[in-house]
């Protein structure tokens, strides 16, 4: 008789291309389905603020589609090297299924596998996450790619699988506690910031696929104005950061029968997952990413650490710089920015403030819906020039350039920053740029 199996959901708060799900219903028997929150653990990251406030919602949303279709989502909290080996001595589980993650927290998978195997439990875990596995990309000499567009080309050129269906039933398992999600207390209460965020989007995977359809439907065929801020963007960033959606169901779904407009801005859409996937990659090959100059060269640049006014006002929209500010209003208000936008209040953070780019990527991981382990702090190194494939160090984006040629009328910067909030400007836009040009030709760019 098949003894009860444990599906240990992590970032992937999904029912569709679950591969470790489907993976414990064809095994058959009763199917344990886990949640742990784990802030703990050795070499987890703590969530920010608004990440905090998607998962609490993926959670309910999810923990609801599993109810109608039989199931039930067991919560704990706690360190998982302790909670899972608990809950197969509570269960009697014989079997877990996982699918992989790629940050340092995959040590804590590598030591459970172990464990529970060395305990006679049969361990697997599954490619889910990732249009490929990090390892599978490499360039001629087997080592990673520091630049994206070689990266690209070879991970296109390979052969990608096949998004697996939802199934309509789940299975029961045997009785185990769960914690109760409010108790959790990952909603913000005093005061509750959320408003914007609660206007904005619809957390969970009915929400997403909802976003992905209407996208493909009504804004691929315009995705070539996405520099444009009044622009169409997918918004599927923070569905795939919690795998609401799997990278592989939105690449069938943008190759399936598209008009002929939509179908000449799918390779530009596509390019935007192949960033996310660099930016996966790279994390893997460096662990450290959020906290190293991926390039060594740059821990001798003279970065700014200092926490005071400039970066308050950078941080709540009043430099003076109407770009700047109406962007971080944006962020604060909804949990996002426009990608055009995050460029150019991230350029003028390091580079007209000389802050540390460390600053601004833990404020994004505070403040994102979206902000993952990989693409936030890769971003930033992009934009800095200390990571890979980064942007030249001689590039300083200019805040009144890029708002006349992507806000031309103004509409974005009315929108989120009214006439009467406008403050002076904070720092000289010409005289900062010359201090930044000076202070980084001082190193030596490095290769590569």
């Amino acid at each position: 008789m098949t003894g009860p199996s444990i599906v240990w959901f992590r970032d992937d708060l999904r029912l569709g291309d679950h591969p470790a799900l489907r993976a414990a219903l064809d095994r058959g028997g009763p199917v344990v389905l886990l949640y742990v929150l784990d802030e703990v653990g050795d070499g987890i990251r703590p969530l920010g603020g608004a990440t905090r406030w998607w998962l609490h919602h993926s959670l309910a949303a999810h923990a609801a589609v599993i109810a109608a279709r039989g199931g039930r989502l067991v919560l704990r909290r706690g360190a998982a090297e302790d909670v899972l080996p608990g809950l197969v001595a509570e269960t009697g589980a014989d079997a877990v299924f996982w699918n992989r993650r790629y940050s340092r927290a995959r040590e804590i998978d590598a030591r459970l596998k172990t464990l529970l195997r060395d305990r006679g439990v049969e361990v697997q875990s599954f490619a889910a996450n990732l249009l490929a596995e990090p390892w599978e990309v490499a360039n001629g000499a087997g080592e990673p790619y520091r630049v994206f567009t070689p990266f690209w080309r070879a991970l296109r050129s390979r052969e990608l699988r096949d998004p697996l269906p939802a199934p309509r039933e789940l299975p029961g398992g045997p009785e185990a506690a769960s914690d109760d999600l409010d108790a959790w207390g990952l909603l913000p209460t005093r005061p509750d910031w959320a408003a914007g965020l609660r206007e904005t989007w619809e957390p969970g995977e009915r929400g997403a696929h909802r976003r992905l359809e209407a996208f493909v439907r009504d804004g691929l065929a315009d995705y070539d104005r996405r520099d444009d801020l009044d622009g169409e963007t997918s918004g599927l960033s923070p569905h795939l950061r919690f795998g609401e959606l799997s990278p592989a169901q939105v690449w069938r779904l943008v190759h399936g029968d598209l008009t002929p407009e939509a179908r000449r801005n799918a390779p530009s859409f596509t390019s935007e997952l192949g960033w996310r996937e660099f930016n996966w990659a790279t994390l893997y090959a460096n662990p450290d990413l959020a906290t190293r100059n991926l390039r060594p060269a740059f821990d001798a640049f003279p970065w700014s650490w200092d926490r005071g006014p400039e970066l308050e006002a950078w941080q709540r929209g009043r430099t003076g710089i109407p770009l700047v500010d109406a962007g971080m209003r944006e962020l604060w208000h909804t949990g996002r920015m426009h990608n055009r936008v995050r460029m150019v209040v991230a350029s003028f953070l390091v580079k007209n403030l000389l802050r540390h780019w460390r600053l601004g990527e833990e404020w994004f991981w505070d403040t994102l819906v979206d902000a993952d382990e990989a693409s936030n702090p890769g971003n930033w190194q992009w934009v800095a020039g200390s990571g890979a494939d980064a942007a030249p160090y001689f590039r300083v984006f200019n805040p009144e350039l890029q708002a006349a040629k992507f806000d031309p009328t103004g509409a974005y910067v009315r929108r989120w920053l009214p006439e009467a909030e406008r403050v002076p400007p904070i720092v000289d836009l010409a005289a900062s740029r010359r201090d930044a040009l000076d202070a980084y030709a001082t190193l030596r760019r490095p290769a590569g």
